[in-house]
């Protein structure tokens, strides 16, 4: 363990000098970002549907890309009889099914594991109505393609605060991650909006790997915690959340992980950091 975390730390050091950007991107379409969900908000007006863990993908009308524009490598039967309408949904397999689908979707050779997967429709970004009315015509769309290989996430309705966490921790006892609540009179706007809220028993963000520390103990030889940078610039440890396998093979520097937390310090670093998994979605 010690030799290979000196390893990944000289990989570190060359990468931050010497690495070269990835090829860039497809022209990155805005996307629209939810807001976390507080008490108070008009349940009434919302629409509900459980937060799938998948991997996000827009169908811009002829192929499947990324949020951050890359093209996904997809089986030609996959998105065959899908129509000229973009749309956009998570890439899902099923619950605690994240791994396998990233495994699948990543790959630069499409292969028989798209034969799990499903687009999970959740919106249609150039639809001009309101959510309502897009729901509505995601749900036509869905029937009139016939494919196997395209659903829409079903969505419902609460009378109130307690019904809506009534309904997530339902959801997180089945094994799901969340609530996701779409304004039923909102327009497709890009950007973090209130009409669009997210809500889950704890906090969850993303950071990137930046170092390791050798676990003692139990975990001699192994990996103790990593050491990771979120987009606010903080960085701290991560020690919990991992499994044998993963303290054997940590993430790799400068890969993107999730991790879970109790809210913020007075100095803004996130409290009681647990890690949740690997994030790649290129």
């Amino acid at each position: 363990m010690k030799e290979k975390v000196a390893l990944l730390s000289i990989a570190f050091l060359l990468a931050h000098f010497f690495l070269m950007p990835m090829a860039s991107a497809e022209s990155v379409q805005p996307i629209m970002l939810a807001k976390q969900y507080h008490e108070g908000v008009d349940v009434n007006k919302y629409w509900v549907s459980e937060k799938l863990d998948g991997i996000r993908a827009r169908w811009n009308g002829h192929k499947l890309v990324s949020k951050n524009g890359y093209t996904f490598s997809t089986p030609q039967w996959f998105t065959q009889g899908f129509t000229n309408v973009v749309m956009e949904g998570e890439l899902w397999i099923a619950r605690h099914r994240y791994e396998d689908t990233s495994s699948v979707t990543s790959k630069t050779i499409a292969d028989a594991g798209w034969l799990d997967i499903r687009l999970m429709l959740f919106d249609l970004p150039e639809h001009k109505g309101d959510f309502t009315q897009r729901y509505l015509e995601m749900q036509k769309l869905v029937q009139s393609t016939n494919s196997p290989y395209l659903s829409v996430i079903k969505q419902f309705r609460v009378k109130s605060h307690t019904e809506l966490m009534k309904s997530l921790q339902s959801v997180v006892d089945a094994g799901g991650e969340g609530l996701m609540l779409h304004h039923q009179a909102s327009k497709y706007l890009n950007g973090r909006s209130e009409n669009l809220l997210k809500l889950k028993l704890f906090e969850d963000a993303e950071a990137i790997v930046i170092g390791y520390k050798p676990g003692k103990g139990k975990f001699k030889g192994l990996l103790g915690s990593i050491k990771v940078r979120n987009k606010e610039g903080k960085e701290f440890n991560i020690g919990s959340g991992f499994n044998m396998q993963q303290r054997e093979n940590p993430p790799a520097l400068l890969s993107r992980v999730t991790y879970k937390h109790n809210g913020l310090t007075r100095n803004g670093v996130p409290r009681f950091p647990v890690f949740l998994r690997m994030r790649d979605e290129r």
